[in-house]
């Protein structure tokens, strides 16, 4: 008897991956009749036998190096047209650095596709909001969104240049001796100060906590902003590890350790809820008077919802994009900056004759009429785009229109329910589009044509009806930050030998410098 039992098992055993190929067989099968029903042509397939596991722990594999994103590049190198079928764990995906397509699934046929697996892998840390939501839930959440993005509001610098006083100070205190620091880390603390100011009304001011501890060696300042920093990098990564590898699969990635990190993230930002929920209990009738010409998001959306559950999700979404997305930026261009001091010469050159030393001549239309400054931005975009991957899913049956044939330039059929991911930073970096040095740092070559990034072949902030509401807020920080810290410093450095380290990504739903950013100033 045990010993039939044990030929059963081993039977099922044996007979699983071949079930597994019979399937994926019958799938291609199915797809390819379908395709050729509706006239479209097959794109390039590369197979990842059995279900696509090999394809699944390669590319773990990649993100435990920090090269996920050199990884995803080999999926369409030399494929026309960039774009491939694969499998990932018995699912099809397409992967598309075609604009056209791209173009497309973002604008075009923008009601095709939808966020669908995202939100359900996303659901327990950030909930229902922007970010995770499709139709008429994120139709809402944009309409209520986008008078914090106004040109009034970005405009208002004030509140940045009170944080770059505390970030000054520190990076002073911190390169004292001629010591290296990780300015990664503070890029982070300034985007979270500024962002929860802009956003919730009030600072966490964590670079102030810094300044206390740096100069107090051996004391700890009690911030739970800086807990919930780590908590919420930690989050993103698990989120990345349930969208981007684990798929369907998604609900047996987290632990012990992910469900606290999220109970922090919450408690953190229901404070920040109850306090605006207080607030509006309070609220006299508004006067016309500059207090009421300030935005504030919580504060608005009490008047539109008082559940706590539906601010607490707005508010994650909305403090995702505003933090993580600008202390990427800063923290590439500085990357770069401290590996390249020719190019620090010519931004240095820039301040001084667009800005000179003080702050009065910055705003936000002098920063948008310094060239080089812009063009510095938009290099840094380009090769290290700060969500450097992005997906949809089919709602229904539809097409794209390149990918099919031999050539790449045929139509391709894409089911309902496939799941079609763009790699923004293989788009910029593809030689077709931005010439044989496309992997070359070079900010002038945003000088040398308008017409360079049309076309759907820069999409740093998306694209179509989904394009990010704080683009300009973004670039306008970052601007502003890059200056300001020009003018306080006259030397910017990193350690000796790192203009021959090259700079590595770690990338997770947003995407960071891996290892830091290690300056020295004065």
């Amino acid at each position: 008897m045990l010993e039939s039992v044990t030929v059963r098992i081993l039977a099922l055993i044996l007979a699983f991956p071949v079930l597994l190929w019979a399937y994926s067989w019958y799938d291609e099968l199915k797809y390819r009749r379908r395709a050729k029903k509706v006239g479209c042509e097959l794109p390039a397939y590369k197979a990842s036998w059995p279900a696509g596991l090999p394809l699944v722990v390669s590319t773990v594999k990649a993100m435990r190096r920090n090269e996920l994103l050199q990884h995803t590049s080999r999926f369409t190198d030399g494929v026309p047209a960039s774009t491939v079928r694969m499998q990932a764990l018995g699912r099809v995906i397409l992967v598309t650095n075609a604009p056209e397509n791209i173009k497309a699934i973002l604008a075009t046929q923008f009601k095709e596709f939808d966020l669908s697996r995202r939100h359900s892998a996303f659901l327990t840390l950030l909930g229902d909001g922007i970010f995770t939501l499709s139709g008429n839930g994120w139709y809402h959440s944009r309409a209520m969104l986008r008078p914090q993005f106004s040109n009034e509001q970005v405009s208002r610098l004030h509140d940045i240049e009170r944080c770059m006083q505390a970030f000054i100070n520190l990076a002073k205190v911190q390169s004292a001796g001629g010591r290296y620091f990780d300015i990664q880390e503070n890029f982070f603390k300034l985007t979270i100060d500024t962002a929860t100011e802009f956003l919730f009304g009030e600072s966490t001011d964590c670079l102030s906590a810094a300044l206390e501890e740096a100069k107090n060696p051996g004391t700890q300042v009690q911030n739970k902003a800086v807990e919930f920093a780590e908590c919420f990098n930690y989050g993103q990564y698990i989120l990345s590890l349930k969208f981007g590898v684990a798929n369907s699969f998604h609900p047996l990635v987290g632990g012990k350790k992910y469900n606290y990190s999220r109970k922090v993230c919450h408690d953190f930002v229901d404070g920040y809820v109850r306090m605006a929920l207080d607030q509006a209990d309070q609220e006299k009738p508004e006067k016309d008077d500059e207090e009421h010409k300030s935005y504030v998001f919580l504060k608005e959306l009490t008047r539109e919802t008082r559940d706590p559950i539906v601010m607490r999700d707005q508010a994650l979404n909305i403090l995702l994009a505003g933090r993580d997305t600008t202390a990427s930026l800063l923290s590439f261009a500085f990357a770069v900056l401290v590996r390249r001091p020719d190019i620090l010469a010519k931004l240095r050159e820039a301040v001084a004759e667009s800005f000179g030393d003080t702050t009065e001549g910055i705003t936000f239309h002098t920063l948008k009429r310094c060239d080089y400054l812009k063009y510095f931005i938009n290099e840094t975009l380009r090769l290290y785009p700060t969500v450097p991957r992005n997906s949809r899913e089919c709602n229904k049956d539809t097409t794209l229109p390149v990918g099919g044939g031999p050539d790449g330039t045929k139509p391709i059929f894409v089911p309902k329910g496939s799941t079609v991911a763009y790699v923004v930073y293989n788009l910029h970096r593809n030689p077709d589009i931005w010439g044989p040095d496309a992997h070359v740092f070079r900010p002038e070559r945003w000088a040398e044509t308008n017409k360079l990034g049309g076309n759907w072949t820069f999409i740093p902030f998306n694209g179509g009806p989904r394009i990010c509401l704080g683009q300009q807020f973004a670039l306008t920080e970052a601007g502003y930050t890059i200056v300001r810290l020009i003018q306080s410093f006259k030397t910017i450095q990193g350690p000796p030998g790192i203009e021959n380290v090259p700079i590595k990504e770690y990338a997770a739903l947003t995407s960071s410098v891996a290892g830091g950013v290690e300056v020295t100033v004065s």
